[in-house]
C-alpha cells in the first residue's frame, strides 16, 4: 500500500510541478483578504488576549484549507471523462492508495501555501510563537486530507462539473460563515454562537487561534484535535470505499 501511495503520489505531483500557476493560485483569496481586509481589524477590539492578526490569520489558514481541498475532486471528474480513473481501478493498486496519493499531495501543497501565507502575515503585523504557528500547519495538512477525501468522494458519485461546484459552494460558503474563519463567533448573537458549534471547522478554528496566542492546553484545542482527527478518519474511510465501489 505504501508503494503504491507513493507512485500514486509522484504522478500527481510532477503534474503539479508543471504548472507554477496551479501551486500558488489557491492562496489569492486568503492572500486578498489578509492585505485588503486584515487592515481593518488593527484597530477593532476583537479579543483582549490577542492581537487582531492573532484572530484574522488562523482564519484565513484554514479557509485556504476549505476552499482549496472542497474543490480538490474537480480533477476526479475530468479524469472520469477521460477513462483515467477506470484504467486505475482495473488495476491491482490498493483502493486505499488511489485516495492517499491523491489527498497527501494536496495536504503538501497547502501546506506550502499556508507558510507563503503566514510569512505575508508576518509581514503585515502577526506576532505568533513558533509551536503556535506549526500547529496551524498541522490543522491545515490534517484538515486538508479530510476535506479532499470528501470532495472525491463527491466527484466520483457525480458526472458533470456544474452539479459539482453547485454542491461544493452550496456547502463551503455556509461552513465558513458559521466556523467564524473571518470574525470569532464570541462576537456574534447567543443564538448565532450556538449555531456555529454545530459547523466542524468552528472547533479547529479556534484551536488554531488558542495556539497562535501561545495557549495550547485548553478545551478548544482538545476539541478541534478531536474533530479534526474524527472527521479525517470518517472522510478517508468514506472515500476509499468511493475508489472500491463499481464503475462511477
Amino acid at each position: 500500500m505504501l508503494s503504491d501511495t507513493a507512485l500514486i503520489f509522484g504522478r500527481y505531483a510532477r503534474k503539479t510541478l508543471r504548472s507554477r500557476f496551479q501551486m500558488l493560485f489557491g492562496m489569492l483569496m486568503p492572500l486578498l483578504y489578509l492585505v485588503l481586509f486584515g487592515p481593518l481589524l488593527t484597530r477593532l477590539p476583537l479579543d483582549s488576549d490577542r492581537s487582531s492578526w492573532q484572530v484574522l490569520a488562523p482564519g484565513l489558514l484554514l479557509q485556504l484549507a476549505l476552499f482549496g481541498a472542497s474543490f480538490a475532486g474537480f480533477a476526479i471528474i475530468v479524469e472520469k471523462g477521460q477513462g483515467v480513473v477506470d484504467r486505475m481501478r482495473a488495476t491491482p493498486v490498493s483502493r486505499l492508495a488511489l485516495l492517499l496519493g491523491r489527498v497527501l499531495l494536496d495536504a503538501a501543497l497547502l501546506t506550502f501555501q499556508a507558510v507563503l501565507l503566514i510569512a505575508a502575515a508576518l509581514v503585515m503585523g502577526l506576532r505568533a510563537p513558533v509551536a503556535g504557528l506549526l500547529v496551524g500547519f498541522a490543522f491545515v495538512a490534517v484538515l486538508t486530507v479530510a476535506l479532499s477525501s470528501l470532495s472525491y468522494t463527491l466527484a466520483m458519485r457525480l458526472s458533470v462539473p456544474h452539479a459539482f461546484g453547485a454542491t461544493v459552494n452550496a456547502v463551503t460558503l455556509p461552513t465558513m460563515l458559521l466556523s467564524g474563519l473571518m470574525l470569532p463567533m464570541t462576537l456574534a448573537p447567543g443564538w448565532l454562537d450556538t449555531l456555529s458549534r454545530f459547523a466542524p471547522l468552528r472547533h479547529p478554528v479556534d484551536a488554531v487561534r488558542d495556539a497562535f496566542a501561545g495557549r495550547y492546553a485548553t478545551t478548544p484545542m482538545l476539541y478541534g484535535v478531536l474533530v479534526a482527527v474524527g472527521l479525517t478518519a470518517l472522510a478517508v474511510t468514506v472515500g476509499t470505499r468511493a475508489f472500491r465501489a463499481d464503475r462511477a
